[in-house]
């Protein structure tokens, strides 16, 4: 069984196998976790990216799925992107988040990674709002079938630490 750990800080200075990016969908970077994730690991990952766009994602990577590339200059061997769905109130897209923390659990058992850090994926920009967020990726979690030995969900400041550290 996989054990959960919650911890309030900086994902890119976590020291584990693979970092999760809460990317959009043209793996080209941005901002929030996704642009921390790009500058500290630097331009390998950025190159790596732009090789999956040219071929296999040419669309873009479709909220849900998940992807590996080396992470460059972090402390980990990969980052795992995945594309968290934007909040909607018109329309319950929870199954799309779920998936994200699934399919980022399965690369990671590709990959073999045993330890793994996820960030509060669509809780920034997206505007999920982090109470639902939290009990979506630690049930997801809980409930995936994963060779992955320890989650670490890192979280951007108190109120995103309460709220995960909250689902234990």
């Amino acid at each position: 069984m996989v054990q959960i750990t919650f911890v309030e800080g900086d994902i890119t200075e976590q020291h584990v196998d693979a970092i999760v990016n809460a990317a959009n969908s043209s793996l080209l970077g941005g901002g929030g976790v996704d642009g921390a994730i790009h500058r500290k690991g630097g331009p390998e990952i950025l190159e790596q990216c732009r090789a999956l766009r040219d071929g296999r994602y040419a669309d873009g990577l479709p909220p849900g799925q998940a992807v590996a590339t080396t992470a460059g200059r972090l402390n980990a061997r990969w980052v795992i992107h995945t594309v968290g769905p934007v909040y909607s109130t018109a329309d319950d897209r929870s199954a799309t988040l779920a998936s994200c923390y699934r399919s980022a659990l399965q690369v990671a058992d590709q990959l073999g990674a045993r330890t793994l850090a996820f960030p509060a994926i669509s809780a920034g920009i997206y505007r999920w709002p982090i109470d639902d967020a939290a009990r979506i990726a630690v049930g997801t979690v809980r409930s995936t079938d994963t060779k992955v030995e320890e989650v670490r969900f890192v979280l951007f400041g108190p109120e995103a630490y309460r709220a995960f550290a909250g689902q234990s």
